[in-house]
């Protein structure tokens, strides 16, 4: 075999490589731009859920010129308040009778100088409790007080009833799932409408959890919501 037609061989042999690999790069390449064919839509999940624990706050006030008399008056609000909560079901480690609040009116510099009585002291006493329902009957109930003399304050800002979920963790996964289901609902619809069909997830990013009042007549009803954001590749 003469150098010339070697040449030639090589020449052939090395065109041929080049051909081939030209083809692999050209598929590899399609491939990527393939993979980077993506998505991106949200996913939500909401849930209306009781409240399991209440936080409620009876406020009953005293006023006087004789510290001692509302001390003793006082004491006498606190039993009668404890009483009627035992009374109905509730226990010790669930009351609390929190330290009297004294202000002194002729100590306070923005108040008038012709205030009848020296002290106003407010008193509270904390319920906390999961029995949602129950004291929700004991608030539609506390007028019962009344008839022993107890003027119980309400529509104080500063003392208001609260209600709260604190069972998320037993409701993240199924919740989780549900807007992760929902997303790829989205996206397979949105793969359908263009011609393309739904791939792997490329990322996924869970938002953060809330937890509100369903209204603000039902503050013992709460909405927990969620929205997860999650791209998918997109393929023919």
């Amino acid at each position: 075999m003469t150098k010339s037609t070697t040449a030639v061989i090589c020449g052939i042999l090395l065109s041929a490589g080049l051909f081939l690999l030209g083809t692999e790069v050209k598929q590899g390449l399609n491939s990527i731009s393939d993979n980077q064919r993506v998505v991106t839509v949200r996913g939500l999940s909401e849930r209306e859920v009781k409240a399991n624990k209440v936080t409620w706050p009876i406020v009953s006030k005293e006023v006087g010129n004789d510290l001692p008399t509302i001390y003793s008056n006082i004491e006498r609000t606190n039993a009668a308040i404890v009483s009627f909560l035992k009374s109905n079901g509730l226990t010790d480690a669930e009351i609390a009778v929190n330290a009297p609040q004294v202000l002194d009116l002729q100590a306070d510099r923005y108040s008038s100088n012709n205030v009848p009585f020296r002290y106003n002291v407010t008193n509270v006493v904390v319920v906390t409790s999961s029995k949602v329902d129950k004291i929700r009957e004991l608030i539609e109930k506390q007028t019962e007080l009344l008839k022993q003399g107890i003027a119980i304050v309400a529509g104080d800002y500063q003392y208001q009833t609260v209600y709260e979920f604190t069972g998320l963790n037993a409701i993240k996964p199924e919740m989780i799932a549900d807007a992760t289901k929902n997303a790829r609902q989205a996206a397979n619809k949105f793969a359908e409408d263009s011609e393309s069909e739904l791939g792997k997830i490329k990322t996924a990013s869970q938002g953060q959890f809330s937890i509100e009042d369903r209204d603000q007549y039902t503050p013992y009803i709460k909405q927990v919501r969620v929205v997860s954001s999650i791209q998918f590749y997109l393929k023919d």
